[in-house]
């Protein structure tokens, strides 16, 4: 996003108004009771990446942005780029099963943002750090499965599916970029306020190299695409279910595709299932 963008978000998601004329910051956030050190912190930490925490910041005032924040993403953001998603990868073949499976890895990173959100407003604020790594790797795999899977084709106006594609993938990079950002103001800026801790570095997302699978691996894959459960996976092809637990970490690390509906596109496309079987 640019500054302006960001800037225009931070406004609304304060509950501040457009049309200020030539009122201060200060002034207009007075107006709206809004403390004015808290909303140069995000200002600042958001739009100009300035990381270091300010002394002065009240609880209540941020923790109003970050609900409204929540508003925005449930009831608009996830909707529209659901809808805008469906538009895009519709015209695809109606015989193949990959647009329904990517939808359906799109409304289980949307059930991850829901439960992460009801915490949050219940004022549970500690130990998510690992459910928000979760929830935007799902957001990279989604961007990943339509890159790498999504079957085009061609349609009566040139250019059509491309233009939509191309936008519904820009709108998956800002909302990740956009959920990001907010779970670091939850991490960087609240929790240090309201525990005295010391400011913490941002999360770094590791990008995993894809490799080629072993052949029990596809074994084990094929299975999981399947349905089956770890312990009827072990029973089919006659090894434990350690050994299964095992050959999983080592599909989804070097697949990259941490979620059954993607393990199944990639499946399909690699034509290590038949379609008629997962029906």
């Amino acid at each position: 996003m640019s500054h302006e963008e960001d800037a225009i978000q931070i406004i609304s998601r304060f509950g501040l108004e457009m049309g200020v004329g030539e009122q201060t910051i200060a002034q207009v956030c007075e107006a709206h009771n809004v403390h004015t050190p808290t909303f140069l912190a995000v200002v600042n930490y958001k739009v100009f990446k300035r990381r270091a925490l300010p002394a002065d910041i009240d609880i209540p005032t941020l923790q109003r942005y970050l609900r409204n924040a929540h508003t925005y993403f449930l009831d608009f953001r996830l909707p529209r780029l659901r809808r805008a998603l469906i538009e895009a990868i519709i015209p695809a073949d109606p015989t193949t099963r990959i647009p329904g499976l990517i939808l359906r890895c799109y409304d289980e990173f949307v059930d991850e943002i829901r439960m992460h959100i009801e915490h949050e407003n219940e004022g549970r604020y500690d130990g998510h750090e690992h459910d928000d790594q979760r929830i935007t790797d799902k957001l990279t795999e989604i961007k990943n499965l339509i890159i790498k899977y999504y079957p085009t084709q061609p349609t009566s106006v040139e250019g059509t599916v491309t233009y939509t594609l191309i936008g519904v993938m820009s709108d998956l990079w800002h909302t990740e970029q956009d959920f990001a950002d907010h779970c670091a103001i939850e991490d960087n800026i609240l929790r240090p306020a309201m525990t005295n801790t010391p400011f913490r570095s941002s999360r770094r997302h590791a990008v995993a190299e894809t490799e080629d699978l072993s052949d029990r691996e596809r074994d084990v894959l094929i299975q999981v695409v399947r349905g089956l459960s770890n312990k009827e996976i072990a029973d089919v092809l006659c090894i434990s279910q350690h050994t299964v637990v095992s050959h999983r970490k080592h599909i989804t690390r070097k697949l990259n595709i941490h979620s059954t509906a993607g393990l199944t596109i990639y499946a399909i496309v690699n034509h290590l299932v038949d379609l008629n079987s997962l029906e």
